[in-house]
């Protein structure tokens, strides 16, 4: 699965597709085959941290 590089793109995507398809960021990880760390690590970048109870980063 290819997604996106810049991120902010990324951060719309991944919250997009926590909100309509993915309970958990764990489901997401592991359906779309991506590393879950390097994930929050491109996030954390421009101070989005994923919260679990909204399940979305924030």
């Amino acid at each position: 699965m290819s997604i996106p590089n810049d991120p902010v793109i990324l951060l719309s995507y991944i919250n997009t597709q926590l909100r309509d398809f993915y309970p958990s960021l764990d489901e997401l990880s592991k359906s779309l085959g991506i590393d879950q760390e390097n994930l929050i690590r491109k996030l954390a970048a421009i101070d989005y941290h994923y919260c679990a109870e909204q399940n979305q980063f924030i």
